[in-house]
């Protein structure tokens, strides 16, 4: 068995020494909620230990002398002790100064400190130090949040066999914001993060920028949430955090709660209440929602003395400037709200700049009969997971569409946070709204909570991690030996009836200057004569080339061709023929963005085949021709999506094809018509992973390069191709071993 290892930015709880007896608190926050749920709940097998790491605000010394009370029963601790003030440009500077408001898409509050940043990789090397050194083989490791993202890096270079999983607690930005950080940041930031086996973010979205950016970063390959990177397979996925559901369900027959629910309902009887609760946060359009509240006021006077809007404000992070402007700001907005409508029997908000008990925030849930939570941005969003879960005979939540939780949680009122006006009709329509229609939508997102809670949450994750590195497993490089070709040979020799697919450039043939230039050479050509010439032989070309020139290059042959992937196919001693009837017509869209390109990187170019468009950058200069490729991918796909056209990201090339034709598909289709009893494949290339996945138990395929792959092997070279094929075909008696 092994052990989980969860690592935060800090422990789950605080520890106050300033009476006579220290006294332990639980830390605020979801993760932390979350995992203590979880851990309260599941006394699984999977793990023997479960070890808490992260930093903390008491000293080592306190530490020595409560460390046996701080020990809890669901999971031990591991302190990181460090010093303040490096700390402090490390948390209250460039993770919250720096991550956060890039991250939430405000880019004016972002700071560019080159000494935060410096702390921020020293704090993160601490705790990679004290994670490696109480690793031991088999730990499960598992990385939160947007505090500790090169650890992942960091770890793995002193384990590199480790299983890392990495989880991202706010929302990963798209590229085009995220390139605002200095280039050696972002890449370490990114290179960081790869080296998890599992990345998981909260939404589709999160995931997808996160792929995008470090595409166009770092040039990595990717095959749908898989990406490929130092050869490794890495997953980002989406993992949409769960509640303890149970827990807020069943809190409504707790005493406590039930009290503080009575107190709320009897001091405002006859009138709807409106909450919210939120950490002060910038992120949490605290300013924004109050307008909306005041908009319904202006607009609907009939409301006024009949409802009440509980604004409750968690401290948080007050000692940095902006966060203390914005309390300032709140607090201002809402004496104007109240000097504005107030009357002598009645104040439409109450403001409260506090933390709540567990039961008084229960409470409040259930005696609330509208949730107005609508930050700008929030990776999830818990409080309006627990509102829907704490709901029992009403309640209507109205909700941010600019939350992770928005697209969980869609039967809820979803406004722009920012339209004022929008959220004013959405309060009325929703304290107007029927009882039955309250009730519907609350149980539909009800049973998705419930299904989808803490402990699915976890368990979800871990089992995907486990998953992933099987997966790394299968695809790792695997280089050919003798006794791999001994074996190969022999099978070769035994069968009557073979299949031989070849890719041509970068396999038969080295890349070349110009696509034109890449003819066979003589050797090539006299072995694919003997190959061909054998009658238990089945040799077919399978290459993304047009059919002109592999017939000009290699017709007079008698092999079998198909062009440009799959779109045609010619038979030996037979005719081209075409896989699709699709229109061309999309090439006149996308010749103009490529021409384009070749306009703004010198040396690229374009060829265009019948099915095809290709644009080269093989010949332009390394880093110009890698930035506009990576442009011209985000265009591409960006014009492609949701069409029946495909954009490959290949070596060196970028090629536009119809979707449907690939040349997995066609691997197959020559398989079931030759029904061999010795396949052998060959490929270098992107295009020809899809070939390997499709012969995966019913061929030996080999992958040219060392990258990771769905082939059963790899040839380092193209230069080694040549005389592997010659060792493997050559003349052997089949009853030899």
């Amino acid at each position: 068995m092994s052990r989980l290892i969860i690592i935060s930015n800090r422990l789950p709880f605080s520890l106050d020494t300033s009476g006579k007896e220290a006294v332990i608190r639980q830390s605020s926050g979801g993760l932390v909620s979350a995992l203590k749920g979880y851990f309260e709940q599941v006394s699984d097998n999977q793990f023997n230990e479960k070890i808490w790491l992260g930093s903390c605000d008491f000293s080592e010394e306190d530490w020595n002398e409560n460390k046996d009370r701080l020990q809890g029963s669901d999971f031990t601790v591991e302190p990181v002790f460090m010093d303040s003030e490096v700390y402090s440009k490390y948390y209250n500077g460039f993770s919250n100064s720096t991550i956060w408001p890039l991250f939430h898409y405000f880019p004016s509050l972002t700071q560019y400190e080159k000494d935060q940043f410096d702390a921020y990789q020293e704090v993160n090397k601490i705790f990679a130090e004290k994670v490696c050194g109480i690793m031991q083989p088999g730990d499960v490791v598992w990385v939160h949040d947007y505090q500790l993202m090169l650890m992942p890096h960091l770890i793995r270079k002193r384990h590199p066999e480790a299983t890392i999983g990495f989880f991202l607690h706010i929302p990963f930005p798209s590229y085009e914001v995220c390139r605002l950080l200095p280039s050696d940041w972002k890449r370490a930031i990114l290179k960081g993060l790869l080296g998890a086996d599992l990345l998981g973010f909260h939404t589709y979205d999160y995931a997808q920028y996160f792929i995008q950016t470090a595409k166009m970063v770092l040039g990595i390959d990717n095959h749908y949430n898989t990406l490929q990177y130092n050869n490794r397979t890495i997953k980002a996925d989406l993992f949409p955090i769960g509640i303890d559901y149970n827990r807020f369900k069943q809190a409504a027959s707790e005493e406590a709660v039930m009290n503080y629910r009575e107190e709320l309902q009897k001091n405002f009887e006859g009138k709807k209440i409106i909450f919210s609760v939120d950490r002060l946060d910038y992120t949490k359009g605290l300013t924004y929602r109050l307008q909306g509240y005041e908009n319904f006021l202006e607009r609907y006077p009939e409301w006024r003395e009949k409802v009440i809007f509980i604004f409750n404000v968690v401290p948080s992070r007050d000692n940095i400037p902006t966060y203390f402007e914005r309390k300032r700001m709140v607090e201002e907005k809402v004496s104007t709200i109240n000097g504005k409508y107030s009357t002598i029997h009645w104040q439409p908000l109450i403001y409260r700049y506090n933390h709540l008990d567990f039961h008084e925030l229960c409470g409040l849930y259930q005696a609330a009969d509208v949730a107005l939570i609508t930050p700008l941005r929030d990776g999830m969003n818990l409080v309006a997971k627990e509102y829907v879960a704490s709901c029992s005979d009403k309640g209507v939540l109205i909700l941010s569409e600019l939350t992770g939780a928005a697209s969980e949680l869609n039967e809820a009122c979803l406004v722009n946070p920012t339209d004022s006006e929008e959220m004013a009709d959405a309060i009325a329509s929703s304290l107007q709204m029927p009882l039955d229609e309250q009730q519907e939508r609350m149980s539909v997102m009800q049973r998705r909570l419930a299904d989808y809670d803490v402990v699915h949450w976890v368990n979800d994750f871990l089992e995907q991690l486990t998953s992933v590195k099987k997966e790394q497993e299968k695809l790792k490089v695997k280089l050919m030996d003798q006794q791999t070709i001994k074996k190969i040979r022999q099978d070769y020799a035994n069968a009557g009836n073979r299949l031989i697919l070849l890719d041509y450039d970068g396999t038969l043939s080295p890349f070349a200057k110009l696509p034109s230039q890449a003819a066979p050479s003589n050797p090539v050509l006299a072995f694919l004569k003997e190959l061909s010439a054998d009658e238990r032989n089945n040799v077919v070309i399978i290459s993304g080339r047009d059919a002109n020139t592999l017939e000009r290059w290699l017709g007079h042959l008698p092999l079998s061709f198909v062009a440009e992937h799959g779109v045609f196919i010619k038979h030996k001693e037979g005719n081209w023929k075409a896989q699709t009837t699709l229109s061309t017509e999309w090439k006149e869209e996308i010749r103009p963005m490529l021409q384009s390109y070749v306009t703004r990187c010198a040396g690229s170019l374009i060829e265009e085949k019948e099915n095809t468009l290709t644009w080269h950058y093989r010949n332009t200069h390394p880093g110009l021709g890698f930035v506009r490729s990576r442009e011209l991918l985000n265009n591409l796909l960006q014009l492609t999506a949701n069409t029946p056209i495909q954009v490959i990201d290949g070596n060196k090339v970028l090629e536009v094809r119809q979707t449907g034709v690939d040349k997995g598909i066609t691997a197959l289709k020559m398989l079931n018509h030759f029904n061999p009893e010795f396949t052998l494949c060959l490929g270098d290339d992107t295009t020809d992973e899809d070939m390997f996945k499709t012969l995966d138990g019913k061929g030996v395929t080999v992958k040219i390069g060392t990258g990771a792959t769905a082939a059963n092997f790899n040839i380092p070279t193209q230069a080694e191709v040549l005389p592997f094929l010659q060792q493997v075909t050559k003349a052997l008696d089949p009853v030899q071993v």
